[in-house]
């Protein structure tokens, strides 16, 4: 780290501080990595920002060791006010939050101002709410009043990902601090100005220094520190499963309990009593924000029956999205992040055409953009890559299934389970796949609505433990039992 103050980027009129916060003070580093714009690779260099390193991250867990005296000794009223006024703050800057993230990470910026700005508001509210209404519990056993008690767990890494960059911090960051936890946030590389903005309306809102602190930087450097050292208390981390292996195996290392959601490669399966327009449209909004969605149904397992019905359905809907400029309102279709990312859904694509596979609309990248094709292969088999890896862009593949067994067993023939989609106009059959899909998520009929309290996360590689509600707070706490004879006195 330096002594000198960072400077702050000017992201489309929208000042954005450009180094780490450490113990409630900015600060830089000796050396940046580039933020560049998706939507225009090589002419939008939007920001140089401070790379951390093993001394930054030292310097970032010291510092939440000693917030934690504080912040940890915050009634859990105390902690719901400070979350509430970052809650107003994050209403208020909705429309800069929007465009700095659409430039940051390719992210519609329409989608941005209308649902996960304000959602990301929602997470600290919901968990604001959650550690004020909650209640001990006590029972009376063996002649013992028991009590169990949730203790704050003290400094917690928390690990976010550069796809929804703004909506996911604060998915992760409001159970961590309404336990009572200190944060040490590290975002993604490829998109990390809105977390730059999250933090300075945290010091706007009154949290203790120390409390809340943001290092940038390159995963494989500063993460790697963050992760190992000793103090640390909690690491949560949304990512690829083979950065998980790694985090994995530091959190074994100093016995720190770790969460991680870790993707999926999720089927969308359609029966023919359902409603075919409805499935083949939703089917076909799995390209928005050109796949860079976790949960998207990106398998379609369709009732042989209804094929040819599906598929004229599905081109129809896909033909009418528009793909465009982030920032337009009309725009459906996103830029891909980077051009890494980029070629690697590229890579999926020609290797499925090497091997056989159908590409039956899509497959090209296109000219002068980071867009990719919406895509949709038929595989020559179940086995193939396409189908069993996750390609994360706007790829999806299609099979075709006999009977409600068959396409359970399709359902489940991947090595992840994080959620699934089923479409079907039997509550009977919604009844069984709900229970026979292995996922840690099934919507019936919809797609992403969720209610934020129920528990989150997969089953299988797509990841370890839930999130949302009480189950996030109780990951954060240590719980302790007090158990006092009844015939104690006053």
């Amino acid at each position: 780290m330096t002594d000198a103050a960072p400077p702050v980027a000017d992201v489309d009129g929208v000042a954005v501080p450009t180094g780490h916060l450490i113990g409630g003070a900015w600060v830089a580093s000796p050396t940046t990595f580039e933020s560049r714009s998706p939507l225009d690779w090589d002419e939008m260099l939007l920001a140089n920002v401070a790379r951390g390193d093993e001394v930054t991250a030292d310097a970032a867990v010291a510092a939440a060791v000693q917030g934690f005296r504080v912040w940890g000794h915050y009634s859990p009223v105390e902690r719901a006010e400070v979350m509430h006024r970052l809650a107003d703050l994050i209403e208020a800057n909705n429309e800069e939050i929007a465009r700095v993230e659409c430039l940051d990470m390719g992210f519609l910026e329409e989608s941005m101002k209308l649902r996960l700005v304000g959602r990301g508001a929602a997470n600290f509210r919901l968990y604001a709410d959650l550690v004020v209404e909650h209640e001990d519990r006590r029972w009376d056993a063996k002649d013992m009043d028991n009590h169990v008690l949730r203790m704050p767990a003290g400094p917690a890494v928390v690990i976010t990902p550069w796809n929804a960059p703004f909506m996911l911090s604060t998915w992760k960051l409001a159970p961590a601090l309404a336990s009572g936890n200190t944060v040490i946030h590290k975002p993604a590389e490829w998109s990390p100005l809105t977390a730059a903005l999250l933090a300075e309306l945290a010091v706007e809102a009154g949290f203790p220094p120390g409390s809340y602190n943001l290092v940038q930087g390159i995963g494989s450097e500063i993460g790697a520190a963050l992760v190992s050292d000793a103090r640390v208390r909690r690491i949560t981390f949304t990512g690829s499963v083979p950065t998980a292996r790694v985090i994995g195996k530091a959190a074994a290392e100093n016995i720190v309990p770790f969460t991680a959601e870790l993707g999926g490669k999720n089927p969308l399966v359609v029966f023919a009593d359902a409603d075919i327009g409805a499935a083949a449209k939703k089917a076909a909004w799995q390209y928005d924000d050109s796949g860079q969605v976790c949960l998207s149904g990106t398998r379609l397992l369709v009732e042989e029956s209804v094929r040819d019905e599906f598929l004229e359905r599905f081109h129809a809907e896909t033909d009418a999205m528009v793909i465009g400029d982030s920032r337009n309102t009309d725009t459906d279709i996103a830029p891909l992040a980077h051009p890494v990312h980029r070629d690697r859904v590229d890579g999926f694509v020609q290797r499925a055409r090497d091997n056989g596979d159908v590409i039956v609309r899509g497959g090209h990248k296109m000219p002068d953009s980071l867009h990719y094709e919406p895509t949709l292969i038929e595989p020559k088999s179940n086995d193939s890559e396409v189908v069993q890896s996750e390609i994360f862009g706007p790829v999806l593949t299609f099979q075709t299934f006999a009977d409600e067994a068959e396409a359970i067993e399709l359902a489940n023939s991947t090595d992840y389970g994080l959620s699934a989609i089923v479409y079907t106009g039997s509550r009977e059959r919604a009844e069984r796949m709900g229970v026979e899909i292995r996922a840690g998520l099934v919507w019936v009929n919809t797609f992403l609505v969720r209610d934020l309290t129920a528990p989150f996360g997969g089953c299988g590689i797509s990841g370890i433990g839930r999130e949302g509600g009480e189950h996030a707070l109780d990951f954060h706490a240590d719980l302790k039992t007090v158990m006092i004879l009844d015939n104690t006195t006053s």
